[in-house]
């Protein structure tokens, strides 16, 4: 048996008997873990008011070698109040815990999708940007960490680079770019958010860009360029993980 004691994240919660819960969880140390709390539906003994998402809990938990854990008991460990009290910044949230879900593998540490979701949540919590706009970005940064990054300089079919300053179509199934010639794509990406987005991808590749504020939209960032940027985003994640976007 081995023992695991991890901060986490909560992804899912699913009734599971009477009065049992199944929850899946994303570990700083296992990375994405399905586990079952035994009586968390009737008691709060072990779980200590720690099932919620959003927050940043530590998870103890017994791995047997099956297909789910058994969650022994966990507790808050960063409350996020004011993320909670935001009907936007909390479906910003949800939109990229529900991303993770379903993007991470199994039992396979994360470092750089946990460090994005931490800070996605935390700056989401400190309320100082557009949750959109920091959603867009951070959903690129996942894609990413796990090796889905969108090619946002040149064609993926030629090679050929955009030229500077203009307009460039991107087709997410495809893997980023497509030129003109080669068909072009469904969506179309100015060469600002092309730029904003590379950035954010490469965040993390060196200690330099880690420390860096990429996760902060430009202020000037409009709603439409952020709907452009996250339209992207979908058609990425419905290609790599079968999300529907329209939902």
């Amino acid at each position: 048996m081995k023992a695991i004691r991890s901060h986490a994240l909560l992804l899912r919660t699913v009734a599971y008997g009477e009065s049992d819960l199944i929850v899946t969880l994303l570990t700083e140390t296992d990375g994405k873990l399905g586990a079952r709390l035994r009586g968390g539906r009737k008691s709060s003994k072990r779980a200590a008011g720690g099932i919620e998402p959003f927050h940043t809990i530590e998870a103890s938990l017994e791995d047997r070698g099956g297909e789910l854990l058994t969650l022994k008991e966990c507790r808050l460990v960063t409350v996020r109040a004011a993320l909670v009290g935001s009907l936007e910044a909390m479906e910003a949230a949800g939109t990229a815990l529900r991303w993770a879900r379903h993007l991470l593998p199994v039992r396979h540490k994360e470092p750089r999708a946990w460090s994005t979701l931490v800070r996605l949540l935390d700056e989401l919590d400190r309320g100082g940007a557009v949750s959109r706009g920091l959603l867009a970005l951070a959903g690129l940064h996942l894609l990413a960490s796990v090796g889905y990054a969108l090619e946002l300089e040149r064609c993926v079919v030629c090679g050929r680079p955009c030229p500077e300053g203009a307009l460039a179509f991107v087709d997410a199934t495809r893997g980023g770019l497509v030129c003109r010639s080669c068909g072009g794509g469904g969506r179309v990406l100015d060469a600002r958010l092309r730029a904003l987005g590379a950035r954010a991808q490469r965040a993390g590749d060196d200690d330099a860009q880690a420390e860096s504020d990429w996760l902060v939209p430009p202020p000037s960032l409009t709603a439409a360029q952020t709907d452009d940027l996250l339209a992207v985003l979908a058609d990425a994640m419905a290609a790599h993980t079968g999300l529907d976007p329209s939902r």
